[in-house]
């Protein structure tokens, strides 16, 4: 059974950074896209930023993070990274990591094949 787990999170100021990152268990390394989706208090889940199965994969991130964050994976760890710049109190939620075979830099929420348990970033004003 695969399992995803995340790592990373924190607390952090405004302006902060801190980086997320994901291993996937279970499974072979390689030929799967991976993302990262968050949900904030009260709210629905929201794609933040993707990448990619094939090597020199491309990414693709939500409008009000492009800039500030960078996906990247490691195939040959089995894991995916997130890079988080420039915080802001609105991106104060639970991030999740996301997996698909084969799978493109975006896809819909009901395709990922795996999802972690999530891990907690607050950024404080």
């Amino acid at each position: 059974q695969v399992r995803l787990v995340e790592s990373g999170g924190g607390l952090v100021q405004t302006g902060g950074s801190l980086r997320l990152s994901c291993v996937a268990y279970g499974r072979a390394p390689g030929r799967y896209g991976m993302g990262w989706w968050r949900q904030a208090p009260g709210k629905g889940r929201e794609f933040v930023a993707g990448i990619g199965w094939s090597d020199g994969a491309s990414t693709h991130y939500a409008d009000s993070v492009k800039g500030r964050f960078t996906i990247s994976k490691d195939d040959t760890k089995n894991a995916v990274y997130l890079q988080m710049d420039s915080l802001k109190p609105e991106d104060t939620a639970v991030y999740y990591c996301t997996s698909k075979l084969y799978g493109l830099a975006f896809i819909g929420e009901d395709v990922w094949d795996d999802w972690g348990q999530g891990t907690q970033v607050t950024v404080s004003s």
